[in-house]
């Protein structure tokens, strides 16, 4: 993501919306994290669950902006994004791309295509004005 995000930044609005927990502590933990420390319990509060997103950025060393779905889990629901999830939404607000659940749906190289469609769009749109 690290990749689109420099290649695409200046003509794309890029985000990380944090949204649950994929693997706490006190619910369904993987040894991967166990081997990387990456130990959490599911927060519980608005301010926790700040907390460990911003935890994950550092650890992660995570370049693009993260926002932070509230304990209501109103994004997580609008886009079902749990544990993971890829859209490209367009300037006119449409969803011009709804990728897989992750992690196994997780595909940037999906996503770069629907940047690129998207972007010759607007260009062909700008040069026929």
């Amino acid at each position: 993501m690290e990749d689109l995000y420099e290649r695409f930044g200046r003509d794309v609005e890029f985000f990380v919306v944090y949204v649950r927990e994929a693997h706490p502590t006190d619910g369904w933990q993987v040894p991967q994290n166990e081997r990387q420390k990456i130990l959490f319990a599911q927060p519980t509060t608005d301010q926790e669950r700040r907390d460990v997103a911003g935890q994950m950025c550092s650890v992660l060393k995570l370049k693009l902006p993260t926002l932070v779905d509230r304990m209501d889990d109103k994004v997580n629901k609008a886009y079902a994004a749990w544990p993971d999830r890829l859209y490209l939404v367009g300037r006119d607000g449409r969803i011009a791309m709804q990728g897989k659940p992750g992690p196994f749906g997780f595909k940037p190289a999906e996503l770069e295509a629907a940047i690129k469609r998207e972007l010759d769009l607007i260009r062909a749109a700008t040069e026929s004005n």
